[in-house]
């Protein structure tokens, strides 16, 4: 039987699995605003995604908060309420061996990919791109297909 190498291997099917689950478990706590932090009552916060580790023991989940800029303060008061989220999400993951310590971090993925499209869009591509187009008609002997 083959082996995966360890270092290039990405998250098991198990943890990808248990990361979906706790993440509607995180989701469903966090719209009922059952918890009772200042900074969190009229926040809307999003749930974009949750990292298990291998021995499903640790959840990182990855969090917006729409139209917020600054997301440092709620991302410590879900970390200050993690042990009160983890007690309200703990019927619905019940099967669970272990309930899996909270950790909460701010989703930066939604950045990347607007600095991506920005750059995309930026001159210098699109100039970069039009010569490569006219270097393709070129080759062709000018003709399209």
């Amino acid at each position: 039987m083959a082996h995966r190498s360890k270092q290039h291997a990405g998250p098991s099917q198990r943890q990808l699995s248990v990361g979906e689950k706790v993440r509607h478990a995180l989701t469903e706590v966090l719209q009922r605003g059952e918890i009772r932090d200042p900074v969190l009552v009229n926040a809307v916060v999003s749930v974009t995604e949750v990292r298990m580790t291998p021995d499903l023991k640790i959840a990182t989940a990855y969090v917006t908060v729409l139209g917020q800029e600054e997301i440092d303060p709620f991302i410590e008061a879900l970390n200050r309420n993690a042990r009160f989220i983890r007690g309200r999400v703990t019927p619905q993951l019940k099967q669970m061996k272990y309930m899996p310590e909270m950790r909460f971090r701010q989703d930066t993925s939604f950045d990347n990919y607007a600095r991506i499209d920005a750059l995309l869009k930026s001159p210098e591509v699109q100039k970069d791109l039009r010569d490569e187009d006219d270097a393709n008609d070129k080759s062709r002997g000018g003709r399209t297909y």
